[in-house]
């Protein structure tokens, strides 16, 4: 595949992230940026949970790092990496900035990070996958934290899709190749 940048979105549970695994699974030194919080059993048992499973199911060779400095950690990289998901950087980066208790003042600074993600990302000089919640077709709940998240991600998706050389659609497992 060389040197190319895809965006893998879809819906919950479409199979995005397996399609991620797989397009780089024949890569020997895979980095798995896992860009959400950290995974305590003990404040949230489902979020472990689903980190474990996600982790079982990827090569174990594959090296991940827990990081929501995404942008900062891409030029200290070399080789294939693995961006799952796009959704949980940016709640990270909302709880970061207070849009979740704060009216106003946290908007530019969450345009900047996305503005710094995007240019990280298209500079990556190696074959790269960021998996992502396509939030046009998702069911969130119609309050000022959901508007919020959809908003935003939304801007986060065609920043990336912008600095992509590809994007795929994954449906109910099959994927659509839109560029």
């Amino acid at each position: 595949m060389g040197a190319v940048r895809v965006l893998i979105t879809g819906g919950i549970r479409s199979g995005k992230s397996r399609t991620a695994e797989e397009t780089l699974s024949g890569q020997d030194n895979v980095v798995y940026l896992a860009p959400g919080p950290k995974a305590d059993p003990v404040t949230d048992p489902e979020w472990a949970e689903r980190i474990a499973h996600h982790q079982e199911q990827r090569p174990a060779h594959w090296r991940t790092i827990e990081t929501t400095e995404v942008a900062a950690a891409l030029p200290t990289l070399d080789g294939p990496v693995l961006l799952d998901c796009l959704g949980t950087w940016l709640a990270a980066q909302l709880g970061e900035t207070g849009a979740w208790d704060s009216l106003s003042g946290w908007e530019s600074a969450i345009a900047e990070r996305i503005e710094a993600l995007a240019a990280a990302w298209r500079a990556y000089p190696h074959q790269a996958v960021a998996v992502t919640n396509e939030v046009g077709w998702g069911l969130v709940s119609d309050h000022r934290s959901g508007r919020i998240f959809t908003d935003w991600l939304g801007r986060t998706n065609q920043a990336i899709g912008a600095a992509s050389d590809e994007v795929w659609l994954v449906v109910a497992g099959r994927t659509l190749k839109l560029t």
